[in-house]
């Protein structure tokens, strides 16, 4: 699987290239699924328009409206009750997954408990994109300063599908707690490697090899 991890979708013409190099074709040939499951669990987020906007391509993060040939859409909390035959050939048949932001760690807990998370190590030739959560919810740790909904577990643990966690919305004028230097703190407290990115910066991730696509600011923090 091919990964472009974003904190606000594809805002700008360098991760817009990024995404096409991803894909190996233009965007008009791909078939698209969207995943809004994170949107659910933030209290800012969804249920409601939230949700509708992402979907209907709405919203100021940039993915549903992108020129797909098709986009279709996956709720994971719906796939248990519904046999894998109605849903895991849709997943399979998709060129790109565009999995919303919201809250990483209700979007793990349904990722897992659907079957979804399972299935991703055999999409090879998948692209998925991120938004904020929906990029998160592929690193191993969240760190406790973005924990609102509280899974079974109880920690801030996600899928681990990349092995470097990700801050997102640096400097973003509707989050002033978000600062470079918070998330250093933020990076200091999870023992382990994470970028900090602001909604101009996107990551791709090909066979573990790691390219920042950036017209903002970001930066590595070994913790």
């Amino acid at each position: 699987m091919r990964l472009l991890l974003t904190s606000a979708g594809i805002r700008n013409s360098t991760i817009r290239d990024a995404l096409l190099g991803l894909l190996g074709r233009p965007v008009a040939e791909c078939r698209a699924l969207c995943i809004p499951t994170a949107m659910y669990g933030h209290p800012q987020v969804g249920p409601g328009t939230g949700a509708w906007r992402f979907i209907a391509g709405r919203s100021d993060e940039p993915m549903t409206e992108l020129g797909w040939k098709s986009v279709g859409v996956l709720e994971l909390t719906a796939l248990p009750s519904i046999d894998e035959q109605h849903w895991v050939p849709l997943v399979r048949d998709a060129d790109v997954l565009l999995v919303s932001g919201g809250d990483a760690l209700y979007l793990s807990h349904w990722m897992r408990e659907s079957g979804f998370a399972g299935l991703l190590p055999s999409l090879t030739e998948t692209v998925y994109v991120g938004m904020s959560a929906g990029s998160m919810v592929l690193t191993p740790r969240i760190g406790q300063d973005f924990v609102e909904w509280t899974p079974p577990s109880g920690d801030d643990t996600t899928l681990g599908v990349v092995d470097f966690s990700i801050f997102p919305h640096v400097d973003h004028p509707m989050l002033p707690e978000n600062t470079m230097a918070a998330a250093e703190k933020w990076a200091a407290g999870l023992g382990g490697p994470a970028y900090a990115i602001d909604d101009d910066t996107a990551i791709a991730v090909v066979d573990g090899a790691v390219e920042v696509a950036s017209e903002g600011q970001w930066r590595y923090l070994n913790g």
